[in-house]
């Protein structure tokens, strides 16, 4: 039987990078059919928002997304449609894995195998945000932290790490200065500690924490934060194994997941057949993994890893001189991705 999955093509580099990751996900076997829907700047003429209501609609149907970058202006214009989603469909638990791959260049360390769980809904992207006053000099910005959205995704971290054979949570957090938001957390994450002994738990001080992952990654395994910190702290992950490229996340609800690939919609770069696929086939290998499709999702992994190894069919990015002439286009580093598949 086939899985029913709502397919969010998005903007700029969106469309061409999640036809790859449809493409590597046929050629695992796994059988779905997508239900197309579309989203962003591109939908804003036609819908007058760029989150149209059937969007929300057939994911709420279908449980299960994959999705494009999409477009979010900078100081102005529409909100971001990634955290309307997140917060209209309550996925609340944003996954961010962090893996080396031998063969990347740049990178200054080749053993990182952590993840970063950040909570999706609250915190400083609530959306209380105002002026002051009426000349607009002064902003304000309210970060909520709640007892029920501490321990939900608290609790899913530690059962994250249970069922996944991870040793170790950390839990990071700034409660030395923010008493009541972050004092909140904290005292959550150890209450809900407790009920996991099988699991090794520390906290961490977000500023230090930002220190060690330069220092020592290898050292850490499960982190689990507020929404900003882990906003940040999960770009730098991604940063220490080659950038956001290589960096798929999912969005994780009650019953309901939303996946995609960490990076902007790269306008500049559309229809040119040039933007790194990996991060939006990485988001269906963790789509299919949460769909229970446990091989196909390693194979997706395993294939990636070969193609980034080998390195003669690969992206600009991922060459150590980006103007290097023998650089691929994604259609065809995704076509090396497949090839690596058929081979299992």
């Amino acid at each position: 039987m086939a899985f029913q999955v709502t397919l969010i093509p998005g903007d700029g580099i969106g469309p061409s990078v999640v036809d790859s990751a449809v493409r590597v996900i046929k050629a695992t076997g796994v059988d779905v059919e997508w239900e197309t829907v579309f989203a962003g700047e591109e939908v804003i003429k036609k819908e007058g928002t760029p989150l149209p209501e059937y969007v929300l609609d057939s994911i709420k149907k279908n449980r299960v997304a994959l999705k494009g970058p999409i477009t979010t202006p900078v100081g102005g214009g529409f909100r971001s449609v990634n955290v309307q989603i997140r917060q209209k469909l309550r996925l609340f638990a944003n996954l961010r894995p962090a893996i080396s791959f031998p063969g990347v260049p740049g990178v200054p360390f080749e053993d990182i195998n952590l993840v970063v769980i950040r909570e999706n809904t609250e915190g400083l992207y609530s959306g209380v945000d105002y002026w002051v006053d009426e000349d607009q000099t002064a902003g304000a910005s309210v970060n909520i932290i709640t007892l029920k959205a501490s321990e939900r995704v608290v609790r899913f971290s530690f059962q994250y790490a249970k069922e996944k054979g991870r040793r170790k949570v950390t839990a990071v957090h700034k409660a030395n200065i923010l008493k009541c938001s972050s004092g909140l957390f904290l005292r959550v994450a150890y209450e809900v500690a407790r009920e996991y002994p099988e699991v090794e738990f520390e906290d961490r001080i977000v500023d230090n924490m930002a220190m060690q992952l330069v220092k020592k990654p290898q050292e850490y395994d499960v982190i689990v934060t507020t929404n900003l910190f882990g906003d940040i702290l999960s770009d730098l992950c991604a940063g220490l194994v080659g950038g956001l490229g290589l960096a798929p996340s999912g969005n994780i609800g009650e019953g309901m997941a939303v996946f995609e690939p960490v990076h902007g919609s790269a306008p500049k770069h559309k229809g040119a057949n040039r933007a790194n696929p990996s991060a939006t086939i990485l988001a269906g290998a963790l789509m299919l993994d949460y769909l229970g499709e446990k091989e196909a999702s390693q194979k997706i992994y395993q294939a990636v890893g070969n193609v980034i190894r080998k390195g003669t069919d690969v992206t600009y990015d991922l060459k150590e001189d980006r103007n290097d002439p023998s650089a691929v286009g994604t259609k065809e580093m995704t076509d090396a991705i497949i090839e690596e598949i058929g081979r299992m």
